[in-house]
């Protein structure tokens, strides 16, 4: 592989995916099932599978979102000519006296009148499944014309709520004796599917042939194209308010004509296809397809002229084929998965939800302008199935992120206090590159004798018992929440306060120095006891300074470290390396007591370390040293710069009370050798 090759970094995609995949097996797996569970919601959001029952939640709003955009959809049309509604209307009922059932010696009247009038065929939206005293002279009537005649039918099987066994024994009767004339049964089952007409009724095997379709093969012209079809209503809309889309005539003015009228009323019919039935308030009213957005239901008899219309203009709406929709399910769900692979931050990711919205919302009304049959063509379900399949990688991902997370705090956790942890990884800003100038504690150890130890035994060994001194020295400074800034052989160097300061930071770092002595004394006590025969290890000393320094990422692109930079880290270091000269384990500068706050100090004298020109006032720590020592040892080094001789007699009394003390030995040595300001020059 080429090297260029070899630093691609992977794409946004390839990103996504391994983030999602570090989420473990059980995820993925928890993922995949939800995924499928999209496909289905997107595939299955107008009915269930089996196509009978409505899918919860979501098929009314599908049902909503059709019944809209087919109501704009549909042509404005002028008042259809090609067919006629001759009608019962409230006040035939009311100057017949009688409401039901429908006075058939008034439709027997009308249709003798029709008959002579030229109408290409006539369909009848009336059941006759009771008798009444006028079927006689119905019968008669209807087996005489010469005008096709399609007369209602239903039966129990298919109109289960509206005819009953008795209802269709008697149906059945009355359209034998029609047998041999031209009046022939024809269904008039509309689907009310979801409380809606919005489809043609489902062909059922021993059932007539539908009204429109009856209508139209009597009267020689059928329509080859419709006699499956089972597919949406191409329902229209008029073009005027005023002008209805069918003309619409009361039955009374053809069952008893006055005769200037007739010739008006042949006009009205010859040629057309007229449709016979009820237009009453309280009777046989259909909600369609567009009665949720204007609000009104049409009689039945307007819904089969609807149908007829359809086949005469032959629009015959495209059925979206099955595996269509079941594709657009699948890409939905992959343009999910694949949006939530991406990652992009939100401002980013926004022109694209946008976009897929438009596209779930504007496929559908594209289609039906199309006239293509949207009728279960899912809109509501694919926003659902998306949203659920992008939630599904994406919770994936935070899972993955949670395991990354998990590992990245775990990982700084060996370098830095876990709660320090946790909010860097909360906030990388944390760890940007570059540094700031912070007031730290800093921390430096060192382990006497281990260089010439390290020579007398194997580098396997040498390693081992390394990793173990610097395992315990680490764990002191993260329990004690500081941070580890690196390893310089067997030397430690730690600092508190960055990057987050915490009020008891100067109290942590003194009890960590404390803490990293006694961890030395037991590794010391460790090592003897393994190999008597090794060269003996020396103390663990420690020196601690508070003060300014540059704290942050340091490197470039490809590496970095996460140090501080500056006096405070070198002033540490040179106090930790007095510690040998002046027979102390942890001292520290005055500053760093003054910030810590501790009382386990006592007053060292003032030094001029080694590489510095400014003196420091050292402080050792010895948290059982007595009070009464500890004060006059801080007198002592007060009076030094102006009563040396003073301070070297109260510093050699204390001295006196701690004969196997070596560092106040050393310190009454150093008494004796200072300059006019009370400092001992370090060599």
């Amino acid at each position: 592989m080429a090297a260029g090759e070899a630093d691609k970094q992977p794409g946004w995609l390839a990103r996504g995916w391994r983030n999602v995949r570090a989420a473990g097996t059980v995820q993925l797996a928890a993922t995949l099932v939800v995924l499928g569970f999209a496909v289905c919601i997107a595939r299955f959001s107008w009915v269930l599978p089996g196509g009978e029952v409505a899918t919860p939640l979501t098929s009314e709003a599908e049902r909503a979102f059709y019944d809209l955009r087919a109501y704009y959809a549909a042509d404005l049309v002028e008042q259809d000519q090609r067919l006629v509604l001759v009608v019962y209307t409230d006040q035939t009922l009311i100057n017949a006296r009688k409401r039901s059932p429908l006075d058939r010696g008034l439709l027997a009247r009308a249709l003798r009148n029709l008959d002579a009038m030229g109408a290409k065929a006539i369909g009848i939206d009336i059941l006759f499944d009771q008798p009444q005293d006028e079927d006689e002279e119905l019968i008669a009537t209807l087996r005489a014309m010469r005008t096709p005649v399609a007369v209602a039918y239903a039966n129990v099987a298919t109109n289960e709520d509206d005819v009953v066994y008795e209802q269709q024994a008697f149906l059945d009767a009355f359209q034998a004796r029609l047998a041999g004339s031209r009046a022939v049964p024809a269904s008039i089952r509309l689907d009310n599917t979801f409380g809606a007409t919005r489809v043609w009724p489902r062909i059922v095997p021993g059932l007539p042939s539908l009204l429109g379709r009856a209508m139209l093969a009597e009267a020689g012209e059928p329509a080859p194209g419709f006699a499956a079809y089972e597919g949406a209503i191409d329902y229209r809309r008029p073009k005027f308010v005023d002008a209805p889309l069918f003309a619409s005539l009361q039955i009374d003015l053809f069952a008893d004509p006055d005769p200037e009228v007739l010739p008006f009323l042949a006009e009205q019919v010859r040629g057309k296809y007229v449709l016979l039935g009820g237009d009453i308030v309280d009777y046989d009213r259909v909600e369609t397809t567009f009665t949720s957005i204007n609000g009104e239901t049409p009689a039945g008899i307007a819904v089969h002229a609807d149908i007829i219309a359809q086949m005469l203009d032959g629009r015959r709406l495209e059925p979206i084929p099955a595996w269509v929709i079941w594709a657009m399910a699948v890409l939905v769900v992959l343009t999910a998965v694949l949006t939530a692979l991406l990652e992009w931050r939100a401002r980013r990711l926004a022109p694209v939800l946008a976009l897929l919205l438009a596209a779930f919302v504007g496929i559908p009304i594209a289609l039906q302008f199309a006239n293509v049959d949207t009728y279960g063509l899912p809109a509501f379900g694919w926003l659902i199935g998306w949203i659920t399949a992008f939630t599904a990688v994406t919770t994936a991902a935070r899972a993955a992120g949670a395991v990354q997370r998990n590992f990245a705090t775990g990982a700084l956790g060996k370098y830095i206090p876990r709660d320090i942890a946790e909010a860097i990884i909360a906030r990388p800003e944390l760890l940007s590159l570059g540094g700031e100038k912070r007031e730290i504690f800093v921390l430096f150890s060192d382990l006497e004798g281990f260089t010439a130890m390290s020579h007398a035994i194997p580098p396997e060994t040498v390693a081992r018992l390394l990793n173990r001194y610097l395992d315990s020295l680490s764990q002191v400074v993260l329990d004690h929440g500081g941070v580890i800034d690196k390893f310089v052989a067997d030397a430690v160097v730690a600092f508190w306060g960055a990057p987050i300061a915490r009020a008891d930071d100067g109290e942590r770092a003194a009890r960590a120095a404390l803490a990293i002595r006694e961890a030395g004394e037991a590794f010391r006590r460790e090592v003897a006891a393994m190999d008597p025969s090794l060269p003996a290890i020396g103390r663990t000393r420690v020196g601690l300074h508070y003060g300014e320094a540059v704290v942050g990422n340091f490197g470039g692109a490809t590496r970095i470290q996460y140090t501080a930079l500056g006096d405070s880290m070198n002033t540490a270091s040179r106090l930790e390396a007095a510690n040998k000269a002046l027979g102390t384990s942890v001292l520290a500068s005055r500053e760093f007591v003054a910030a810590a706050g501790s009382d386990v100090w006592r007053a060292m004298g003032r030094v001029r370390l080694r590489g510095r020109a400014q003196a420091v006032d050292l402080f050792e720590a010895v948290p059982d040293f007595p009070e009464e020592d500890r004060a006059a040892l801080a007198e002592a080094c007060a009076l030094a710069a102006g009563a040396p001789g003073r301070a070297i007699d109260i510093a050699r009394d204390v001295a006196s009370r701690h004969a196997e003390d070596s560092a106040l030995q050393s310190l009454v040595e150093r008494l004796q050798h200072i300059d006019g300001e009370g400092t001992y020059v370090l060599s």
